[in-house]
């Protein structure tokens, strides 16, 4: 089992973007220290959900700062970015970290990001496919060239190649932020693995790695292949002595940060778009994630391993907002949950 930290660099009421990204910061550094496997990175715009506007220039700095951490993007906004100059980034950072980083990808939302970066509201609705293939075509060609809907240009060589990093992958790895049956035959089809968000609970998850084989296989994909499918299954992490006082540490903080933030997104379009109560969504992942003592937060991490299959998890862990209490909360993640998980549990992802 392979467990990291999913980072949002989340900026609390009352805090500043700075302290927000510090934080952050501090939370891969620690896990490493930790050790803990990975470290996974979001990213946002124009909101105080997540201050990290460029998931893939933070990991740079963090691959800089650590020695033996994977990190990732979890996830890499497609649809307002370029594959290829996307592509470029990957394979630095794949080629200059000896392999220690993935790119996580996703298609976002229907926000106004679509307007500021002058994607359109078509590139969220019908251009994620295409992007991505270009992308992946960028990651694993020594010369690429485009004739699609959104990007037509001639051949050019791929510099610098992925494959000349020194390791045995042929380039970065590459998972696929799923939260629909469509995005997730979409990753199948490419034989990528899943990213699973922290709404979703088991049986949901179960349910979408079912699927993902599925599609695979009517895709062609071999056996060997699916069944060492490297998913990622997001979620929250809090530790305490008393279960009772994991909870209540996130329905202090959680339900602040939530409403500001997911408060702060505006849609391109002007389409509704139903914000979750603050307080439920707290409770809800409270329920679902490993918040309690560490042999509670062992536990429910197994069982999610032993009912959907997964055995990759990206943990937030910052939820109480403070810089002391989310350090602690990552060490003790380290020196107390994990052992409980075995050796498995302590195997680093290569």
């Amino acid at each position: 089992m392979h467990v990291g930290s999913f980072v949002v660099a989340a900026q609390f009421p009352g805090q500043g973007q700075g302290e927000a990204l510090h934080r952050a910061v501090r939370t891969a550094e620690v896990a490493e220290q930790a050790g803990l496997d990975a470290v996974w990175l979001a990213e946002h715009h124009f909101v105080p959900y997540g201050t990290c506007p460029s998931a893939i220039t933070l990991a740079a700095l963090l691959l800089g700062r650590t020695r033996t951490l994977r990190v990732g993007t979890a996830v890499s906004v497609l649809t307002t970015a370029h594959p290829v100059a996307l592509g470029e980034q990957a394979a630095l950072l794949h080629v200059t970290s000896g392999g220690r980083f993935s790119l996580g990808v996703g298609r976002g939302g229907p926000w106004v990001d679509l307007e500021v970066f002058g994607a359109g509201v078509e590139a969220y609705e019908s251009g994620f496919p295409e992007s991505l293939d270009l992308l992946m075509r960028w990651l694993r060609e020594p010369s690429v060239s485009a004739d699609g809907e959104r990007f037509r240009f001639r051949a050019v060589p791929v510099v610098p190649r992925p494959s000349q990093a020194l390791t045995d992958a042929p380039g970065p790895e590459v998972v696929v932020a799923c939260t629909s049956p469509a995005s997730v035959r979409l990753a199948a089809e490419r034989g990528l693995p899943m990213l699973l968000g922290m709404h979703a609970g088991d049986e949901e998850k179960a349910e979408m790695v079912a699927l993902w084989r599925r599609a695979a296989r009517e895709a062609g994909r071999g056996e060997e292949e699916i069944r060492g499918a490297a998913h990622v299954s997001a979620g929250v992490c809090q530790i305490a002595d008393r279960s009772t006082d994991a909870v209540e540490t996130l329905l202090k903080a959680m339900p602040g940060w939530l409403e500001q933030g997911l408060g702060a997104h505006r849609t391109v379009d002007g389409r509704t778009r139903r914000m979750r109560d603050p307080l439920a969504y707290t409770e809800l992942l409270c329920a679902l994630h490993p918040v309690g003592t560490p042999q509670v937060c062992a536990d429910r991490l197994a069982a999610t391993a032993e009912r959907t299959g997964i055995s990759r998890f990206a943990l937030l862990v910052e939820g109480s907002g403070d810089l002391a209490a989310t350090e602690e909360n990552v060490r003790r993640l380290g020196a107390e949950v994990l052992p409980r998980l075995g050796a498995q549990g302590r195997a680093r992802v290569g």
